[in-house]
């Protein structure tokens, strides 16, 4: 079976049995490690697992041609990563990564409106989806453990409170919220720092809730959400904000991105941005990945996003890298999405528990083994726009522990 040989060549860590489509035992043996055994239903996989696994391994656990007979999708995964840096010197994997870079900009196309279609394929979804996996104040995204006991929704107002503290904010101040999901950063920073926060997303879904959730609040005078793409928004702000959303941009935009944040910004205003990064040189999103979940998207390098503000004449004040930190956040969604799969599976069906299972169990994997991170990025247009020194950063978390919606 070509699958097997190919396996062969990949695994050095670990073991994998696989059982092919006519009933055969494949035993791929590397070094010490995990364990894990599967099952093939279609004699197509023999091929199409050999010459692109990145696009085919997902497919066949959502279509239910593939299973795992020994373990979980997450400890097939967990295998897969550990041996990964093999798999990406096979000459196949070189020739489809070449050809990846090259499309990129194709794939990647994120003009008004479009950009809304892509937003609307992940993001609306039905809104008791999120409610089954995501913390209470639906915060999809890293969130920030500075403690290992910590639970989600603590880190996730710790996260809140991080990136306030670097926004420094004062009282009547306006702050723009890019991508802003279901309102939950916006709200907090209109209650702990009294600032006027306008939200702006592309999801309609997102957008009901996030309104529905200021007025209840009693914020809906000082929090003002909208259906709008960032790039028709006309105002001038005093801080910037934007969490989760500069994945969703494309390589292409970057320039366009960052020369209208400039342009949204005051003279003496900050912008933080909060986005997954790629510890590496550009790429490409993996094939899977940009079909099913995230059409358009793609994780920029660092280098990506710096070259880019460079070329716009923004200063970056301050960068933080998180490391392990979304890995522990998407362990805990994986926790919540498997006790709620049977209210997951009446929304929708087996077929797509199966995708999400993959989509979370294939990102907590990245974070471990794929060279993603996460980083803020502090920006500004002056010199002289924020101190000279973090120390404002942890004296402003102090001052404001407590703050916000969730329970600590």
């Amino acid at each position: 079976m070509l699958f097997a040989r190919l396996l062969e060549r990949v695994i050095r860590e670990g073991t994998l049995v696989v059982t092919d489509a006519a009933g055969r035992i494949h035993r791929i043996a590397g070094g010490e490690g995990p364990e894990v055994a599967i099952r093939l239903h279609d004699k197509a996989l023999h091929t199409k697992l050999a010459i692109r696994p990145e696009l085919y391994l997902g497919e066949a656990y959502m279509d239910g041609t593939l299973t795992v007979e020994g373990g979980t999708i997450h400890d097939l995964l967990d295998l897969c990563g550990r041996n990964i840096r093999h798999f990406e010197n096979h000459p196949v994997n070189r020739v489809f990564s070449c050809l990846g870079r090259a499309l990129r900009d194709l794939q990647q196309h994120n003009p008004i409106g479009h950009a809304q279609r892509n937003v609307a394929h992940h993001y609306d979804l039905s809104d008791a989806l999120y409610s089954q996996f995501l913390d209470n104040d639906r915060q999809y995204s890293c969130a920030y453990f500075d403690s290992g006991n910590d639970s989600l929704e603590v880190a996730q107002e710790k996260k809140k409170r991080h990136l306030a503290a670097k926004l420094l904010l004062e009282p009547g101040q306006t702050v723009l919220d890019i991508g802003c999901g279901w309102g939950g950063l916006a709200l907090y920073l209109a209650q702990a720092a009294d600032v006027h926060v306008v939200g702006v997303t592309l999801s309609k879904e997102q957008h009901k809730v996030a309104c529905e959730r200021a007025k209840a609040a009693g914020l809906d005078d000082r929090v003002e959400f909208r259906l709008q793409d960032y790039r028709e928004v006309p105002e001038r702000f005093d801080r910037i904000v934007s969490v989760g959303m500069f994945e969703h941009v494309g390589a292409k935009h970057y320039s366009e991105y960052f020369e209208k944040t400039k342009n949204l910004l005051v003279e003496d205003g900050v912008f933080v941005l909060h986005s997954i990064g790629r510890m590496e040189r550009p790429g490409a999103t993996n094939p899977w990945l940009r079909k099913y979940i995230f059409p358009g998207g793609y994780t920029p390098a660092l280098s990506e996003a710096l070259t880019a503000i460079e070329q716009v004449g923004l200063w970056v004040t301050d960068i933080e890298i998180l490391r392990l930190h979304y890995a522990k956040t998407i362990i805990e969604w994986m926790r919540r999405f498997d006790d709620n799969r049977d209210k997951i599976n009446m929304l929708y069906d087996e077929r797509f528990c199966r995708m999400w299972e993959f989509y979370l169990a294939g990102c907590e994997i990245s974070f471990r083994y794929l060279h993603q991170m996460v980083f803020q990025a502090q920006i500004s247009k002056a010199l002289d726009s924020v101190p000279i020194t973090r120390d404002y950063i942890q004296d402003w978390e102090r001052a404001h522990l407590g703050t916000g919606t969730a329970a600590e």
